[in-house]
């Protein structure tokens, strides 16, 4: 029996990217293989797509991770029970023998391998994938609002790396994809939500959505946020920018024993305002990517509508337009979160 054709998109260096037809692999031992329903944009893809990659990805690699599938056929070894079943990737394939894996946190493997970047990804209409990879989706969620689980599973991570409480103030610096999808789960959690952002486009849209907004660019932050806070400042902060405003703010608006979560990847060391930490007993917390419990957490977030799906996703573009969605994302103030329509499944 011959090996189906399927459609690919190749990034090819040089903001180009080509869909070509490819033949399809069958799973291996300890895979399955997946029909593509969707799959999401995110920054690092941008990365890939502005070439600030290429020494990782190469010039020949399909890309994407945030996704949504069904499962179409299994390899040796895993269970057909998962055939037909919608699912979505936790796009991490780690080594299980670094310090990392053997402490249990096998997300931060010191030699993860990240489908979609490391390997090829999801922007072909099937997949194979580690089995262990997969988390079904319940019942009538619909694949396009699915493709957004693992955006909100990185929030999710986030704001549970913070250990919010219901009550607390919140401050969340950055009001793009991740920032809009951490203030909307932590205001699932229970806390009193302000987003800080500069982009007019962007506070429209967390406006939309319900969300306290503030322009640092006309209001001073701090005082804002003392402002609502009775001068005690906020409990939680989450510093999504990954710009030096963002870093100095994040410190001035922190009330005594604050927790600071670092969720924006900084492309140069910024500076830090360490005596903040030790005037008022600041916590400053990392976080990178989820654990499976993050994802179980955001389909059941998305299942239950805690996140406003069709609000978040402003773009949907078939495959065959690959090359002109990631220009157009590229070029667009207004967009929030652009998918591609991979499969006749979609």
């Amino acid at each position: 029996m011959s090996a189906p054709k399927i459609n690919a998109a190749f990034y090819r260096g040089n903001k180009q990217f080509v869909v070509e037809q490819v033949e399809a692999a069958p799973p291996a031992a300890g895979q399955a293989r997946l029909r593509i329903a969707y799959c999401g944009i995110c920054g690092t893809d941008m990365h890939v797509f502005h070439g600030n990659m290429d020494a990782r990805v190469g010039t020949n690699r399909t890309i994407g991770h945030e996704m949504s599938a069904t499962v179409e056929s299994v390899g040796e070894g895993v269970s057909q029970d998962l055939v037909g079943q919608n699912v979505v990737v936790r796009p991490l394939d780690p080594c299980g023998n670094c310090p990392a894996c053997k402490a249990g946190h096998s997300h931060i493997c010191h030699n993860q391998k990240f489908l979609g970047l490391d390997t090829d990804g999801a922007m072909q209409e099937l997949w194979n994938v580690p089995a262990h990879t997969l988390h079904k989706l319940p019942d009538g969620l619909r694949l396009d609002h699915a493709a957004l689980i693992e955006p909100v599973a990185v929030a999710c991570h986030d704001v549970r790396m913070s250990g919010l409480k219901a009550g607390e103030d919140v401050v969340v610096i950055g009001g793009g994809p991740i920032g809009i999808l951490v203030a909307m789960v932590a205001r699932d959690a229970g806390g009193n939500v302000v987003i800080s952002e500069v982009n007019p486009n962007r506070l429209a849209i967390a406006q939309k959505l319900g969300f306290d907004t503030v322009n640092p660019a006309e209001v001073d932050l701090k005082e804002e946020i003392n402002t609502r806070t009775g001068t005690k400042g906020a409990d939680v902060v989450f510093e999504v920018s990954g710009t030096q405003p963002g870093v100095d703010a994040m410190t001035a608006v922190a009330a005594t024993r604050a927790r600071i979560v670092m969720v924006a990847i900084h492309a140069k060391k910024p500076e830090i305002d360490m005596f903040q930490f030790f005037w008022r007993e600041l916590k400053l917390i990392g976080a990178r990517v989820y654990e499976p419990e993050d994802y179980e957490k955001a389909i059941a977030i998305i299942a239950a509508g805690g996140v406003d799906a069709e609000t978040i996703i402003t773009d949907v573009a078939p495959l065959s337009d690959i090359q002109a969605a990631f220009e157009a994302l590229d070029s667009s103030p207004t967009a929030m979160k652009s998918l591609i329509k991979v499969g006749a499944n979609a």
